[in-house]
């Protein structure tokens, strides 16, 4: 690297590294490794917000975020993190019609298997209230 780039990367540096060639070039260096490492860090730290964004939503609905993701896999929604993260914080309409509906299929699929338990509760009820007689 010439000097003069050397010196237009490093403006805006604190002490002698925005005027000392020597040490500008290693601080021009330093920062270039920092951006490039950066600028990886960046997505994962969006997609974890996004994340977060989604969980919040979907539990004042009752529901979680592994649910509504497995959910919306299951019913063949294709939308991604970043869009449902958008939907949660400016469309709550729309972001609860999606959890409405994987709440929906999900009572629906495990509604076959539940039969059977819901006929054991009462049992169970029952006996619970007569032990303490």
């Amino acid at each position: 690297m010439n000097k003069t780039k050397v010196f237009k990367l490093a403006k805006g540096f604190r002490g002698r590294a925005k005027n000392c060639i020597r040490i500008a070039r290693e601080r021009v260096e330093k920062s270039l490794q920092y951006a490039f490492r950066d600028r990886r860090t960046k997505k994962r730290d969006m997609r974890s917000l996004w994340i977060t964004r989604i969980t919040a939503g979907s539990r004042q609905y009752g529901v979680k975020y592994s649910e509504l993701i497995h959910g919306l896999k299951q019913e063949n929604i294709q939308i991604n993190r970043k869009m449902l993260s958008e939907l949660a914080m400016n469309e709550p309409y729309s972001f609860k019609a999606l959890v409405d509906q994987v709440r929906f299929m999900r009572g629906s699929s495990s509604s076959s298997s539940s039969s059977s338990s819901s006929q054991e509760a009462p049992k169970v009820a029952a006996s619970a209230t007569a032990a303490p007689k």
